[in-house]
């Protein structure tokens, strides 16, 4: 079978000429003497298909027909096994978008651009609610959707080839370099409902650079999101018992329960120059800022935490997050050196997340108090400097020559908690000032979002030394193995040494079988470990501890440890009709010493565990740890037809499905101080969160049809059952079940010329909401949310989009 791209030498082009057309393709050629080698080489920003890992490949176009213009909710509407929530959860949760793979965590699938390493965010989702709970990603929509040209999900060997921590598998996402002409997209669309309305343009363009093969492409993307609400009305009394406007008050106050107000402004260059015919430049550049509005908790003028005499209808305070995102990528790339292919890089990422709220009060600073406060910033970055080689040599005992591919990389990690401005952690001392409560003390600090102290401000570091070799040869001229091997060392960690073994065997040209055996290691990431953050209550505050903190450490807290799984799957990849293609999967994902945030511990003693340790005031606390192990048992099957007619025009048949079950293998001991206490390191809703907070089974069926000027593309998405938990407080018999739901997209399309193509389409064509929340639930947040808020196709109901295309 062989490798894509691969041409005799005979009738290969001069190396300028053949650079150029291989980057176009986003493919390479790998031979010798004529004859295919296995696997990729370092000149590939893409993944080899049809190899012993299970690639699938989703094009711009095919990213444009879902309506959608995020990267990540778009590969939801195409994927059966990717997950993402329209809305990202409470809090600073709902600050990035995130996607699971294989129903495991956000984190836990590596992000890629060109085959890069792509940095992780600064923003831990920490409040305890939604699919992204405890977990510090990488946003890939902090790229510009104009730039890419291929989205690549690897799901099976993708721990060897790009990086041990390569759990679920790895998303890469391949930019244009197109060296000619550009396109120009815009998009308005908004809810049924008449709210959230958003605008998007996105635009690229490519030249050629010299007249060797060079290309610069680049794209830019502009997104501006306006809120939606679904909050119910606001639950009991407004004012104190008595007064008069409890019986004519709106109740209708809240705003939490919807999409936040964002601006989101991205950039990104890709560009590749020939200094020689041996030698190649080139530079991958992104760039991201984004604003956003986000409501919070209503505060009722009954709470204790509002200053009357500065709202004296209550308050819903606004949290306002500024980020700033970029990542660079320069390297080198010889075509020939000792016999070799060599790319010589380095990466430096950077993110950045300013945080400020407003219209709110620090009660205990009375009428003096500000009604604004900025409450601390966090950074993260990442650099990442190595090389990587591929060598192509024929033993004469095989039937095809031997690609090896090795490399080292030294990657130095930097996390940055910022401390917010004095009002927005001070106890200014000053009583309640009116109401029942006249004369006692309300919680200190900034409502709702109390700011980080100057004690929980640090930066911690991380240096990474990653060596890796991957093996791919033929052992038949049908049979393929692939070895590949990591050792990878941490600073803070120790050394961890991975492997992954995978085979193909092709029966026939139409037929072949799959099978792969991986191990992983994840380490802890540095927000993970140091990331702070409180939420105050009329009396009393909750934290997200550092688990390196004293604090955390009067609870039990030890240092993290990193994860390490086991994989296998078995797979087959078959044409059954000319048109007509199958690939199915088996897989089990077995991961020990889970990474995921602890059970919410409350309670007097807590209180005074933490106040002896100088974080006074705080009733329920968590911090970060290793609670469990898990398994998770799954499988997938992707399908697709073409149907080709005289008279109808083409019609394209798509189906997908993932079953992914995880379940708990093994509860790590509980720290012995909360033993004492009567309390559980991992409770069972802690468990809620991390198995069903979103469907362990997805079904996606798609019928594109293209006639002539007239284009269709209609959609069924069928999303399994998944649990809300509104509260950690509440009982097990007071969460939502969410059964079953099925939604339907479209779209229609018409080619005005050859060149410019108009749509008009909707997302949840018939305006379905999930199941409403039980009464337990949609009291424990005052209403806010009256439908589940980890809905996997949201919670917004339909929503209707117009967008125009234009290529040049």
């Amino acid at each position: 079978m062989a490798s894509p791209g691969a041409t005799p030498p005979s009738t290969r082009k001069p190396t300028s000429q053949r650079l150029a057309a291989l980057h176009a393709a986003g493919q390479e050629e790998i031979a010798v003497n004529g004859m295919a080698a296995p696997g990729s080489g370092v000149f590939s920003p893409s993944t080899r298909e049809h190899s012993t890992v299970q690639v699938f490949r989703y094009s711009s176009q095919q990213l444009k027909e879902t309506g959608q213009t995020n990267i990540l909710a778009a590969l939801s509407q195409l994927s059966a096994a990717v997950t993402s929530s329209p809305f990202g959860g409470m809090g600073s949760n709902g600050f990035n978008k995130t996607m699971q793979l294989r129903n495991l965590g956000a984190d836990q699938t590596l992000m890629l651009v060109n085959g890069k390493r792509r940095h992780v965010d600064a923003n831990f989702n920490y409040y305890q609610a939604g699919p992204n709970y405890g977990t510090d990603p990488a946003d890939l929509s902090l790229i510009p959707v104009s730039a890419i040209d291929h989205v690549e999900i690897i799901t099976e060997g993708a721990s060897a080839l790009y990086g041990q921590d390569a759990e679920a598998g790895a998303v890469n996402i391949v930019l244009k370099t197109d060296t000619k002409g550009g396109s120009i997209n815009l998009q308005n669309s908004g809810f049924y409902a008449g709210d959230g309305q958003s605008f998007d343009g996105n635009a690229d363009y490519g030249i050629a650079l010299g007249h060797d093969g060079g290309y610069l492409n680049m794209a830019a993307q502009i997104d501006n999101q306006l809120a939606t609400n679904r909050s119910g009305d606001y639950l009991g009394s407004l004012y104190f018992a008595g007064d008069p406007r409890n019986a004519t008050a709106s109740k209708d106050v809240q705003r939490l329960g919807g999409n936040i107000r964002m601006l989101l402004e991205t950039a990104s260059i890709n560009m590749a120059y020939p200094v020689t015919e041996n030698i190649e430049l080139y530079n991958t550049s992104t760039f991201a800022h984004k604003n956003i509005i986000a409501p919070e908790t209503y505060r009722a003028p009954s709470n204790d935490n509002v200053v009357r005499a500065l709202h004296p209808d209550g308050m819903e305070p606004m949290w306002h997050a500024e980020e700033w995102d970029f990542q660079v990528n320069n390297g080198v790339k010889v075509h020939q050196l000792l016999g070799m292919q060599w790319d010589v890089f380095v990466n430096y990422g950077r993110n950045q997340q300013i945080n400020h709220i407003v219209d709110t009060d620090n009660p205990t600073m009375g009428l003096a108090s500000p009604t604004s406060f900025y409450t601390g910033q966090f950074i993260s970055t990442e650099l990442d400097a190595g090389f990587k080689s591929t060598k192509i040599f024929k033993p004469p005992v095989l039937p095809r020559p031997v690609n090896l591919t090795y490399g080292f990389d030294y990657r130095f990690d930097t996390y940055q908690v910022g401390a917010g401005d004095a009002a927005s952690t001070l106890n200014g001392g000053v009583p309640i000032l009116d109401g029942p409560d006249a004369g006692m003390l309300a919680s200190a600090g900034a409502v709702d979002k109390f700011g980080i102290p100057k004690e929980a401000g640090s930066i911690l570091n991380r240096g990474v030394y990653d060596g890796y070799v991957n093996l791919d040869f033929y052992v038949t001229p049908q049979w393929e193995w692939t070895l590949g091997g990591h050792a990878v060392s941490y600073d803070d960690t120790g050394t961890h040494p991975t492997g992954s073994i995978g085979t193909r065997y092709n029966v026939t040209k139409n037929l072949a079988f799959r099978a792969n055996v991986n191990t992983g290691y994840r380490a802890p990431t540095l927000a993970e470990e140091a990331f702070f953050a409180e939420t105050t209550f009329p009396t009393y505050r909750t934290a997200q501890l550092p688990v390196a903190s004293n604090w955390a450490k009067v609870l039990g807290a030890t240092p993290l440890k990193g994860e390490q799984s086991r994989s296998y799957s078995v797979g087959v990849d078959a044409t059954l009709l000319p048109n007509w293609t199958l690939t199915a999967n088996l897989y089990r994902i077995s991961i020990n010493d889970r990474l995921y945030n602890s059970t919410q511990f409350g309670g007097a003693s807590v209180e005074a565990l933490l106040s002896a340790a100088g974080l006074p005031n705080v009733l329920y606390a968590s911090y970060y740890g290793n609670p469990v192990n898990t398994t998770t048992n799954g499988g997938d099957i992707t399908t697709a037809y073409v149907l080709n007619t005289k008279k109808a025009g083409t019609f394209q048949f798509r189906f997908s499905l993932n079953i992914a079950d995880s379940e708990i293998s093994h509860y790590n001991a509980t720290p012995s101080i909360l033993k004492n206490l009567g309390l559980s390191a991992f409770n069972r809703t802690n468990a809620e969160y991390l198995l069903h907070s979103a469907p362990k089974n997805i079904e996606n069926l798609t019928v594109n049809w293209k006639f002539g000027r007239f284009s269709a593309r209609v959609q069924e998405q069928r999303f399994g059952a998944y649990t809300f938990v509104a509260a950690p407080s509440l009982t097990q018999a007071q969460w939502t079940y969410a059964g079953p739901s099925y939604i339907t997209n479209l779209e229609l399309g018409y080619d005005i010329t050859p060149r410019w193509h108009a749509a008009g389409g909707a997302y949840n064509l018939g305006n379905h909401y999930p199941h409403m929340a039980n009464a337990a639930s949609r009291a424990a947040l005052q209403n806010a949310f009256i439908y589940p808020s980890n809905s996997p196709y949201g919670f917004n109901g339909g929503m209707y989009y117009v967008k125009m295309n234009y290529d040049f």
